[in-house]
């Protein structure tokens, strides 16, 4: 119950700065999807602290970190949100703020919900962290101009293309095989699939927006983003809780 109203400390208070802002017009898409967005966030959050009262003591930190993704994203959002509203832009480069955060958090959950069944190599964490670290070094690099936009591409790609391996082949793909344990197996394998395909929306937006000039515009860009983030923060951390839930149950 204390995280729950400290939560809802945080989260009143965001609103209210995102509430000063000027009023979101009926007809602007682009804004109504960052406050869906926002308000998608905000629910996952409430839900994944609640629920992790009601898994087993080993599970609860994994679905602390998916409230923590979610949590972080809806501040972000409000404040996008309102930035959006004011100046008719959105530099991609404000996203960041997020995913330098929420990105590393999402990827160690590959070693929080290993390690929650067996004993893993502490590597894993580490190969996760870094490798996420770089693909968004890259990006952000790129974006903002410090370095040419393909270099940057190249430099996030192939911090992708590392945990890609790690998750798939690597120590942390092996680690799931010998782990026996079906429920995680599942929720291991859809989390893949998350990384693979619905991350894949990110370099493609990267492409359009920074290599290819003028192929999409800013408003389409930031709808897809943000049902991008939609889905690949949110059924993320259901899919943990739901692996959770099932080991839970055996106890």
């Amino acid at each position: 119950m204390k995280i729950i109203k400290i939560l809802a400390l945080v989260l009143i208070g965001s609103t209210t700065a995102a509430n000063a802002t000027i009023p979101l017009p009926v007809d602007d898409y682009v804004g109504i999807s960052f406050w869906v967005i926002s308000m998608g966030m905000l629910a996952a959050t409430a839900f994944f602290f609640m629920e992790q009262a009601h898994v087993a003591a080993q599970w609860r930190k994994s679905v602390n970190v998916a409230g923590l993704v979610t949590g972080i994203a809806f501040i972000n959002y409000m404040y996008m949100r309102g930035v959006w509203v004011e100046q008719g832009d959105f530099p991609t480069v404000y996203r960041y703020i997020d995913w330098l955060i929420t990105v590393p958090l999402q990827l160690v959950e590959f070693y929080l919900i290993l390690s929650a069944v067996r004993k893993v190599d502490n590597s894993i964490f580490w190969k996760l962290l870094i490798g996420s670290l770089v693909m968004l070094g890259g990006g952000f690099l790129g974006e903002t101009g410090r370095i040419t936009p393909i270099l940057g591409f190249i430099i996030g790609m192939a911090g992708w293309i590392f945990i890609l391996y790690e998750i798939f082949s690597g120590g942390a793909g092996k680690s799931v095989t010998k782990s026996g344990n079906k429920a995680l197996v599942t929720a291991f394998g859809a989390l893949r699939m998350i990384v693979t395909v619905g991350w894949s929306i990110y370099p493609l937006g990267y492409i359009f927006a920074y290599l290819m000039a003028d192929v999409i515009d800013g408003a389409s860009l930031n709808i897809i983003y943000n049902l991008a983030d939609f889905v690949n923060k949110i059924a993320f951390g259901l899919i943990i809780w739901s692996c959770a839930v099932a080991n839970s149950s055996k106890k």
